[in-house]
């Protein structure tokens, strides 16, 4: 068969997405039944950005339809740090809340590392806080980056196996790459990841049978870069000419990859479920839900 000769599966997030809701949905249901609270996810902005606004509604419409209570504190752009983690503690002190993300990016002003390390790391749905990535490195159970954990539940619900494959991570973000690199070898995966001071890119990247595109850059990956039949995730989200497209030239790569997600509804929706799975696990693990 040619690399352009096969059918490429196109991921549909979103119908993932709503399966996993439902679970979700059910299981914060019993519990309230039983007499628990609702489950409570806290969202501390910081600013006006557009987009960070957006995607705080569609945290907010999502978990209204699975019973989560969402709190947000608005901090104004020209917050400082002391302000932004005042509010953090005030967050960790509060028996209601179960998870704390606060939305990046932040200003300028305010380090997100410092901010990460001052949330509860129960509390931490975000999967940030060092303890909780050192938990990761050493093998240990603890919450998980959303976006990482989307990328493996797609990964499982279209039947990929992981054990002994070629993995390739291109981006080595604290948010993406390298959590999601260390979620792969967990599973057995040989990883190799890629940054853009990597020698032959192209190479590294056609040696993957699983590859996870996370660097930012529109069409980057090239149709001739896959491998035929891989299973290629793009997180990478940019705007050219008024279209989403991501870090893969999604065009190119349909009719040689065996697996790929679109530039919107694919890994996107998994994030925000990621998101409310891990906050329905921290009140289950409080209150016994």
């Amino acid at each position: 068969m040619s690399d352009r000769g096969r059918t490429t599966v196109v991921v549909d997030g979103k119908a993932i997405s709503a399966e996993i809701r439902g679970g979700l949905a059910s299981q914060v249901r019993r519990g309230v039944e039983a007499g628990l609270r609702p489950p409570c996810l806290a969202v501390v902005l910081v600013g006006d950005d557009p987009a960070s606004t957006s995607y705080i509604k569609g945290k907010r419409r999502a978990c209204g339809r699975v019973g989560i209570e969402s709190r947000e504190i608005d901090l104004a752009a020209t917050a400082s740090e002391a302000e932004v983690l005042a509010a953090v503690e005030s967050l960790n002190r509060d028996a209601g809340v179960d998870g704390i993300l606060v939305q990046l990016p932040l200003p300028k002003a305010v380090r997100p590392e410092r901010v990460a390390a001052a949330i509860d790391p129960a509390k931490d749905v975000d999967g940030l806080h060092p303890l909780n990535a050192g938990r990761l490195v050493a093998g240990l159970p603890g919450p998980r980056p959303c976006t990482p954990l989307g990328i493996l539940e797609i990964l499982d619900r279209h039947g990929v196996a992981l054990e002994g494959r070629r993995a390739v991570v291109l981006g080595r973000s604290a948010i993406v790459g390298k959590p999601v690199s260390l979620m792969l070898l967990e599973r057995n995966a040989t990883v190799t990841v890629c940054h853009s001071r990597t020698r032959d890119l192209a190479d590294r990247v056609r040696e993957a049978e699983v590859l996870v595109a996370a660097v930012g850059r529109a069409r980057m990956v090239r149709g001739d870069w896959i491998r035929p039949g891989a299973a290629v995730i793009d997180v990478g989200v940019s705007v050219v000419d008024g279209q989403l497209v991501g870090d893969v030239d999604f065009e190119a790569a349909l009719g040689v990859a065996g697996l790929i997600t679109p530039p919107r509804g694919g890994v996107g929706p998994l994030t925000i479920t990621m998101l409310l799975r891990n906050t329905v696990e921290a009140w289950r693990a409080r209150l016994g839900g």
